[in-house]
This record gives structure tokens, sequence and C-alpha cells, in this order.
């Protein structure tokens, strides 16, 4: 997976991995990437104990390391020795048991806990400087007045603005304690004079249900974006007014691009589409004892018919959705083979404040599938995505693989395969038409330019509603010719050749911003999901009424 910019920013700390979505990024952490037991943090006087004796490697390792500090010809790092020697140990085991340094393991808690402690702004900078694209619901800022669109040119008396700082700097200043205070000074539309503002910091979620919302008068999209310690509350929270107040009947989960996280959370989630004792996943390994997870019974939701969208970033609880809907034949799975992620994390802490992430099992679905992808010969397995580009896999689905020949069977006897991911019921390939150097360099300048343009431009001039919108907001030559000489001004060399491919790809990105700013996240995917292929096909099969059974 390529590291790449996301062009908002919280006060949460960047992620690491870009998701392979043409129009959709969306991050996180690579130690989200796990399923494991959603286990409270241990007790720091309880420590993992091996049986057996100290080994004479980790002696000598130790010893070794003893005459580097004290005989070596130049100063070293010998933190940093460590570290890479552990590295180097757990990339034996497999490419998921990890060691989190104690920098780390505070920004992986926030990410799968849910919540950070900041003041609440979601941002980006535009010429050198913080803006404001909209302060969180019911946060410290939004409390205290801040505005969309506000421009943060002081924090705590320091000038930010025109300065080149980083986003880990802003991080830092914007982040701490609950309770604590932060003073920010902002400039406001086209006012001159600095508007002060004093901010107690609070815990702010971090949502891993990005947004949910009416696709027709019967089908509800809802979007996750990771499997933290509060998706299924915030799934639940999010789908009740869809059903009670919109009467959703269909629904279409995006799990495109999530990269997993808690075993618990997916099963919970899950136990709303199944009646009571329905086998959802189970576990089992070297040490650990098969587990057998099933449906709860507690299914508060009518939900009729499913549609699941994934692609080659789903991996781990995705996939645990997703081959439980389809080894049952729930519903729909729509998009492209997942990652193939099967094992189980657990989470030890260590002496150093530090922790370690060790597999200690691999997950089955109901059918009985390992879904895993070989990784003890496979020297490129992080970028599994490129290598499926290249072949084209994404683009066509009889060049898909099969590593595991295995027939599994469905509830209704369809055959599935495992090793490798999980195979969709209806393959979408990618549009790479759009695809070139400079669609990507481009792309990255399109937030800040959608919000320099609105400043130039009143609401009133555009329509007044989503609906309306969605309908008659059009990109012309004008706008993209500004977009050309803005990125221009960044850095990015215009090229007339490829700017025709891949201009109503632009447009489509500019409208979705516009939008966003204009009605929020559900604006957002309103725009993306009108002009996307999964979201179509999902919606034309759930309104077939076709039953899951008769797939080919």
């Amino acid at each position: 997976m390529a590291i790449a910019n996301h062009p908002y920013m919280t006060e949460q700390q960047p992620s690491k991995f870009q998701i392979r979505l043409p129009i959709i990024l969306a991050m996180t952490l690579a130690a989200g990437m796990f399923i494991g037991q959603q286990l409270p943090h241990f007790d720091e006087n309880i420590r993992f104990a091996p049986a057996g004796k100290p080994g004479r490697a980790a002696g000598t390792l130790d010893e070794i390391l003893r005459y580097i500090e004290a005989r070596y010809v130049d100063t070293v790092n010998t933190d940093q020795i460590k570290t890479g020697a552990i590295d180097h140990l757990l990339e034996q085991l497999d490419p998921h048991s990890v060691y989190i340094t104690p920098d780390e393991l505070k920004a992986v808690d926030d990410e799968m806990s849910g919540g950070f402690e900041g003041i609440g702004i979601e941002f980006l900078m535009v010429d050198d400087t913080i803006q404001v694209v909209t302060p969180l619901s019911g946060g410290p800022s939004e409390s205290a007045g801040i505005l969309a669109g506000d421009r943060i040119i002081s924090i705590n008396d320091t000038v930010v603005a025109g300065v080149k700082i980083d986003n880990g700097k802003i991080f830092k200043k914007l982040r701490g304690p609950k309770g604590s205070t932060v003073r920010i000074g902002v400039l406001r539309g086209k006012e001159k004079s600095l508007r002060k503002f004093t901010i107690t910091r609070d815990v702010i979620p971090v949502k891993s249900v990005d947004i949910a919302y009416m696709l027709d008068s019967n089908t509800g999209y809802v979007k996750i974006n990771r499997f933290s310690a509060r998706t299924y509350q915030e799934f639940m929270e999010a789908v009740r007014p869809l059903v009670e107040d919109k009467g959703m009947q269909n629904l279409v989960i995006d799990l495109r691009g999530n990269p997993g996280g808690y075993l618990e959370e997916a099963t919970d989630l899950l136990s709303q589409f199944f009646p009571d004792g329905k086998l959802l996943v189970y576990t089992k390994g070297r040490v650990e004892t098969r587990n057998d997870y099933k449906s709860n019974g507690r299914a508060r939701f009518n939900i009729q018919n499913i549609s699941v969208l994934i692609d080659e970033g789903s991996a781990s609880a995705s996939e645990i959705v997703a081959g439980a809907i389809q080894d049952w034949d729930r519903g729909w799975v729509i998009g492209r083979r997942s990652f193939g992620k099967g094992l189980v994390q657990e989470q030890y802490p260590l002496g150093d404040g530090g922790a370690l992430r060790l597999t200690v099992a691999r997950y089955f679905t109901p059918s009985g599938r390992c879904i895993q992808r070989d990784y003890k010969n496979d020297t490129d397995y992080d970028h599994d995505a490129d290598r499926r580009l290249k072949n084209g896999e994404l683009s066509d689905a009889s060049k898909i693989k099969l590593a595991d020949s295995t027939r599994y069977y469905t509830g209704q006897g369809r055959v599935v395969f495992g090793g490798g991911g999980i195979i969709p019921d209806i393959f979408i390939p990618i549009d790479t038409s759009f695809s070139n150097n400079y669609y990507y360099e481009i792309r990255q300048h399109i937030p800040q330019f959608a919000s320099r343009w609105m400043e130039s431009h009143q609401r009133s001039e555009l329509p007044p509603d989503l609906a309306g919108f969605v309908r008659s907001f059009t990109v012309t030559d004008g706008i993209i010719n500004e977009l050309v000489g803005y990125a221009e001004k960044q850095g990015v060399k215009p090229n007339a050749e490829e700017l025709k491919r891949c201009r109503s790809e632009l447009s489509l990105q500019f409208r979705a911003r516009v939008a966003k700013i204009l009605f929020g996240d559900e604006g957002l995917y309103t725009v993306l999901n009108d002009d996307d292929p999964a979201v179509e096909k999902a919606l034309q099969v759930l309104r077939s009424g076709q039953p899951v059974a008769t797939r080919k």
C-alpha cells in the first residue's frame, strides 16, 4: 500500500497507509490491521512470561549491545538498534506480528479506542495556513464558536500561518490532556483583526462510521472505515434513524479500504443480520483451542436485503463480515478480491512501555475457509495491490488466481474458495481510464482549491439543497483552468494531454469537495456515490429482488 497524505486532517495523528480507492481515501494506522480479542488495557504489573530458561541468544544479544555502547568507534543510537533487531526477529514469523514502540502506542490506542484528547476540528492546509474544514459536532471548538472556514493564525500566541509548519507540529500544539486549555487566534472571512478563543480540550471521538444516509426510499448506505472499540455502537446509532424515521429496508455496507480491527465489533455487527446461534467465524491456533463466534439473537432492526462492498484494501474484520454474509447467502458481496488477512493477533504490554502484537490464531469463515494470503514465499507482501494492478486482476476477474483450489460450500450449496481473500459475487473493475501522473499530482490540491474557490463565491449562488446541487451543479472549463493554475503555483507542471484523460474525474472530485463544504459528509458521499459503479450495482441487485442463491 502506498504512503499518502489524507486531504483532511484532525488533531489525530495522520495515518500511514493509503487505501487504494480512486475516489474515496480512507486512512488508518497499519497497526489497526489486526483482528484481536477486544481486551482492555492489561494491568501494568502483568507480564507475559514464557516457560523455559532464558536462551543463550538473548544473553549474547545483550552482551553485544553493551560492547557497542562501551567501545564502538562512533556514537550510535542503541535504542534504534534494539528496535531494528526486534523488527527483524518478528519478520521471521509473519507480517502482522509487530513491535509497537512506546511513542507509537498512544497513537495506536487512540485509533482503536475511538478517541483522543484535543480541540475537535477537521482542518487542511491552504497556502501555509490552517483552515478549519469543520468543527466536530459537540466538540469544544464548536462550543467555543469556531466556524468552518476560519483560518488559524496563532496557537498559544505563536504564529503558525505562513511559516510552513508541518502537520505533526500542529497536532502537538492542538492536542493535550482533557481539561487543559489552548489559545488560538483566527481570521474569519475578510476580517482584518484576529478573533481570540480559549478552548478547553476534551475527549474527541474518532469515528469509524464515516456516514449513513439513504440512497433511495428503501435503501440505506453505511461507510465503515475500521472496526474500532465503538464501531458496533456507532453503527447502531447511525442505522436507527434510517430505519425508524426513513423506512430503510435494504442496506449497502461499504467496507472498501477498511483494514479491520476488533473481531468482536465485527461479530456484534453481523448479529444484526442473523438469527440467534448462527456461526459467524471461528478461530484456532497451536495453543488457542477452537473458539466459535455465533450471532447473539439481539437483532434490533428488520434489515432485509444486504450488499457488502469490498476491494483489495478490505482486510481482517472486513473479511469476516463479507465472509459470513457470503457463506450464509445472506447478501451480495460486490467489488474486487479482498486483502487476504486471516490471522488473529493479541497485544501484550512490554516493560519499555511499548507492546507486542503477536499472531496467536487463524480465523475461519463459517464454511471453513481461511483466507490468509501466502506470506512465507512472498517477498513483496505489502505491495500486493500494486501487483494485482500490474497483472490485470483489478480490471479483469478472469485473471484472479486461486491460491487454494479447495472447494467450500455456502449454506445453499454454492462453491466458494479460500486462500488469498474473499472473491466477490459480482466483480467491479477498477477504473484506470483517468490514472496518470498529472492526475495524482493535481488531485491532492483539490480540497485546498475548493476551499479558496468557495471564499470568492456566495453560497446563495449555489443550489440551496443537496438534491439540487447533485442535479444541477456543473464544473465549467473556467473552474478547471483555475484549478490548473492553482496547482501550477504549488509546483504541479501543467500537462494538457493528461488533463484531457482525467478532466471528468477532477470535476467529480471538485464537486464532491464543494458539496462537503456546503452539506458536510453526506454531501461528499452523495456526489461520489452518484457516480460509483459499485454502489450503482448494489442498488440494482437490491432493487431486483433476485435471490442470492441464483448468483453466477
